[in-house]
C-alpha cells in the first residue's frame, strides 16, 4: 500500500510543515513591526507544525506496528 511507504510519508508531510514555517516566520515578522496580527500567523503556524508533527508520529507507529 502506497500510504505505507516512507518516501510518501515524507512527501505529504513537508508541503503543510513548509507552510507551517512560513506562518511562524511571517508572525514573528509582524510581531517585531509591531503589529498585533501577527500573534494569529504564529498560532496557526505553531498549530500547523504541531498537527505534522503528530500525523508523522502517528503514520510512523502504524508502519512499525504492520512491520513495514
Amino acid at each position: 500500500m502506497i500510504l505505507t511507504q516512507p518516501q510518501f510519508l515524507y512527501l505529504v508531510l513537508i508541503l503543510p510543515a513548509l507552510f507551517g514555517i512560513t506562518l511562524v516566520g511571517e508572525g514573528i515578522n509582524k510581531v517585531v513591526h509591531q503589529e498585533m496580527s501577527g500573534l494569529v500567523s504564529l498560532f496557526f503556524g505553531a498549530l500547523f507544525i504541531i498537527i505534522v508533527v503528530m500525523s508523522f508520529l502517528f503514520f510512523s507507529s502504524y508502519t512499525a506496528s504492520q512491520g513495514l
